[in-house]
């Protein structure tokens, strides 16, 4: 009862986005679930919410009930829309730690978005269509403006191999570039890990980094937290891929065994993996080995 109490607030928080988001009248959403609007305010406010209830609203989200609870699990097979759910979870908590690509996406500069959406309307244009936005590289974008808005504590470990891939190929290593933007991409990857450098030499507050030994395999990972509240995603999509050359299933739960268990295997990781002077001397040397433009 109460993991389920406990999420009352994050159940209120979705019935109110959907309430503003969806355009529909509180009255009609009331009826839809069968209670009075003085009920639906009541609920986002994050009280108690009988079950009946909850199974009306679920349908409404077009989720399971075990998802709303707060125990299932959601799964997305895009990129866009992944990274779109992480940037809605991402505006209120307090703690990330992960294990997700070869930079910290939030700290990246807007060079890094600015060669994915060149390569976009490159490859568009060649196509014949007409230039469309890309949706997840705006997602991703709003992540950044969200971190600088709010700062929460970032743990971010790089894995090694990744790096490599990442210095050898540049931002967008699956994405048809051309022989121009492609070196524009390595060059831009090589600023991106040394702004890392950087900042592990300067130590922000809130905002630390480690590197992960090629010789680990790791599962790209994000455990975020609020108060009592976490949540975790297993995400194979990297911050600079694409629909169009990326397969593979994301999932995000807030199930405590799932929550327990990457958290543990995170906290592990991070005490294994090389910090400081040690991470600033294996960056330097792989930009050395592997960043030549």
């Amino acid at each position: 009862m109460t993991a389920v109490t406990m999420h009352l607030g994050e159940i209120g928080q979705q019935l109110r986005a959907f309430r503003l988001e969806s355009g529909m009248r509180a009255d009609e959403i009331a009826a839809r679930l069968g209670v009075s609007r003085a009920a639906l305010y009541r609920y986002e406010k994050g009280e108690v919410i009988k079950l009946d209830t909850v199974q009306r609203l679920a349908e409404l989200l077009n989720i399971s009930p075990l998802t709303l609870l707060g125990v299932g699990f959601e799964y997305y097979s895009k990129p866009d829309s992944f990274f779109q759910k992480i940037t809605q979870i991402e505006g209120d908590i307090e703690q990330i730690l992960q294990v997700s690509d070869p930079v910290c996406y939030q700290v990246t500069s807007p060079a890094y978005d600015a060669v994915l959406l060149e390569a976009h309307t490159s490859q568009q244009v060649k196509e014949g269509g007409d230039v469309m936005e890309a949706p997840a590289i705006l997602a991703q974008s709003k992540r950044r403006a969200l971190y600088s808005q709010r700062k929460p504590s970032i743990i971010s470990m790089l894995p090694e191999k990744q790096i490599i891939d990442f210095l050898t190929h540049g931002v967008g290593a699956g994405i048809p570039m051309s022989e121009t933007l492609r070196h524009k991409a390595r060059q831009v990857a090589v600023q991106e890990i040394r702004n890392i450098i950087t900042l592990i030499d300067s130590v922000p507050m809130g905002l630390q980094f480690s590197v992960i030994p090629k010789n680990i395999t790791t599962t790209s990972c994000i455990f975020m937290r609020r108060n009592e509240l976490m949540a975790v995603a297993i995400n194979p999509f990297r911050c600079d891929s694409s629909a169009a050359n990326t397969a593979g299933i994301a999932m995000i739960t807030s199930s405590p065994e799932a929550v327990a268990t990457h958290q543990q295997m995170l906290e592990t990781l991070w005490q294994t993996s090389l910090k400081g002077q040690e991470a600033i001397d294996r960056l330097k040397k792989l930009v050395e080995q592997h960043g030549a433009v």
